[in-house]
């Protein structure tokens, strides 16, 4: 847990912000831009064939985080997570779409992101429509209730004169859906052939076509971003708008999204505009979606509560973490718990539950995901290779350990290669410690009342 002083923080944060009085008119306005199911497959992080000019230049004019995970692979876990700063098992949320009818609160001490906000003085914003054929879908998705409305408005237009305003965008382009037909009508569709796999799926025409309509998507959410930077512009709020950009999870792919894998967990993360050192810079260190929490609260004057998991990306006193963790609870109705930490080097998974495949039941995936399909079909014939065939396994390894750099694929499990067992300790003892001090609740049995599927 991080605790900061009033004093730390003004003391810490950039110039604009340190010069204000406790009045929250002429702080920077607040943005937070979330796109749903996003791994870090923009041009800017060197993805080819998808063209993503405009988020290209919101990196070129800011600050690229080249190794950013989100708590959790699922929408509902990860997004109950970084609104509030405190990871999604320290609060009991961390089950998907869960205490949706049980009337289940945050703990004490817990609070939202936007309503912290809202007391500092910022009008807080879940936007909607801002320009003609293109809006935000208002996404929340938390695991608990709430006594108060998250967001005060639609647009932050809506806020008083001079008043400064927080506002999420959120935008389901990457997610599976009616974007995806949208994706497949856009002029300069990629090619299938010339697509990359990852060396775990088939080369199969259907697994061409999925990965391939999840790369437009990304084009289209590109477009956009590039409409809501423009409309930003032409209400003159631009130039002074803190702008953080965030995938929610990883893509919705076989194992990826639901997943603690790299595919499941790291997505592209850039801040740009007031008070982000460095322009066009990169930065490598190991952070976590919590940190954005944290940022936004800083650059806002607010101090960072005592309970909290997030810090300060641009406070000159964070130190850079040594390991970032994950974690995977029930997702829909398929129960299981996994746990990760990582480095950008080596990643640690323990399975809680290795006897459940990764292919147990889950009507979500067998509908969304025809990979899987195809997968299991080609299981059944004898035709996948030894990594295609490592998902299709009957039960789960208790550990895995992954040298992502060399491995970046994660499908060479070296948790019992003899020359590894001093770091396979290492980063079990960094889980053991992890779940010690964050409190992780996933080993409670969860009630009946708690699932809302």
């Amino acid at each position: 847990m991080l605790r900061r002083s009033a004093l730390r923080i003004f003391g810490s944060a950039p110039a604009f912000v340190r010069a204000l009085s406790g009045s929250a008119a002429g702080r920077p306005n607040l943005l937070w831009i979330l796109a749903e199911d996003l791994g870090p497959q923009l041009a800017s992080y060197s993805y080819p064939l998808v063209r993503t000019p405009n988020l290209d230049r919101l990196a070129a004019g800011g600050v690229r985080f080249a190794n950013c995970h989100t708590t959790g692979p699922v929408c509902s876990a990860s997004r109950s997570a970084f609104n509030v700063g405190l990871y999604q098992t320290s609060t009991g949320t961390h089950n998907h779409r869960s205490h949706r009818k049980d009337g289940y609160h945050l703990p004490d001490g817990a609070r939202l992101l936007s309503h912290r906000l809202q007391d500092a003085g910022y009008f807080t914003a879940n936007v909607l429509q801002f320009a003609p054929g293109v809006r935000g879908m208002g996404k929340t998705d938390f695991n608990f209730a709430l006594d108060a409305p998250p967001f005060q408005g639609t647009h932050w237009n809506q806020r008083a004169t001079g008043q400064p305003f927080f506002a999420q965008v959120n935008f389901q382009a990457t997610h599976k859906g009616p974007a995806m037909q949208e994706a497949r009508r856009q002029p300069d569709l990629i090619d299938p052939a010339k697509v990359e796999l990852p060396p775990y799926w088939p080369d199969h025409p259907v697994v061409r076509d999925e990965f391939t309509t999840y790369l437009n998507c990304v084009n289209l959410l590109d477009r956009q971003v590039g409409v809501l930077l423009d409309t930003l512009k032409k209400d003159g709020v631009l130039d002074n708008t803190l702008i953080f950009f965030m995938g929610d999870n990883g893509r919705c792919l076989i194992r990826g999204k639901q997943w603690c894998y790299d595919a499941g967990t790291h997505v592209p993360m850039i801040a740009s505009g007031p008070g982000v050192p460095k322009p066009g810079s990169v930065r490598q260190d190991c952070v976590l979606s919590l940190d954005i929490t944290a940022s936004l609260l800083s650059a806002a004057g607010v101090p960072i509560p005592e309970l909290f998991h997030g810090q300060p990306l641009f406070d000159t006193r964070s130190k850079p973490r040594p390991y970032v963790a994950t974690a995977r609870d029930r997702c829909d109705e398929t129960r299981d718990r996994i746990r990760a930490v990582r480095d950008a080097r080596y990643s640690y998974i323990r399975n809680f539950m290795p006897e459940r495949p990764y292919t147990q039941p889950n009507a979500y995936i067998s509908k969304e995901y025809p990979t899987l399909g195809v997968m299991k079909e080609l299981y059944a014939q004898g035709r996948l290779n030894a990594a295609q065939s490592l998902f299709m396994a009957d039960r789960k390894p208790e550990i895995e350990f992954y040298d992502v750099k060399k491995d970046p694929n994660e499908i060479h499990n070296l948790a019992s290669d003899p020359t590894h067992q001093k770091l396979v300790r290492q980063y079990s003892a960094h889980l053991d410690q992890w779940i010690r001090d964050t409190k992780d609740r996933g080993g409670e049995t969860e009630s009946a009342e708690a699932k809302a599927l």
